[in-house]
């Protein structure tokens, strides 16, 4: 089946790049479909044009555009993490080559995308319906560049 909604990611010049390093960190995944400029186009000939792709199951579409746009954070993706060690794999692998950590599980790849590199107990812990674990917990993180699971964990309990 087809998935309904694929997000599309813009890149200058470097899609090709970036496809490489997101199918080398995510598991089950691969580049599925690539269309290359032919002589004439507005990058040299063999040069990807656009590329469909999957991370974890998750299609994704991609183009090398050109320098007309460029990724912000209003959108970023998700990574959904089950222990400290995949978080660090994660926030390692997509930070790797000039990437920028900013705060709360954010940062941005060398490409611009963002990401946030979470662990699936944190939402679980911040809709809480204890105010007092909810808020130790937010207090935390918002301390945290990388998060650290033990002590959001440890925040969550009280113990920290």
């Amino acid at each position: 089946m087809t998935q309904k909604i694929t997000p599309f990611l813009w890149f200058e010049d470097n899609a090709e790049e970036a496809l490489t390093l997101y199918t080398s960190i995510f598991d089950d995944a691969r580049i599925t479909a690539v269309t290359r400029f032919g002589e004439g186009g507005p990058f040299p000939a063999g040069t990807l044009q656009s590329a469909t792709f999957e991370l974890a199951g998750q299609q994704f579409m991609a183009i090398n555009g050109g320098p007309h746009d460029e990724f912000n954070d209003a959108i970023s993706l998700f990574v959904s993490c089950e222990t400290q060690e995949e978080i660090d794999r994660y926030w390692d692998a997509l930070l790797a080559g000039g990437g920028t950590p900013t705060q709360c599980g954010w940062l941005k790849d060398r490409f611009g995308v963002s990401w946030q590199v979470t662990p699936v107990q944190l939402l679980r812990y911040l809709a809480d319906p204890d105010p007092e674990k909810a808020g130790r917990t937010a207090a935390a993180m918002l301390q945290m560049v990388k998060l650290d699971l033990p002590a959001l964990t440890a925040a969550y309990e009280g113990t920290a």
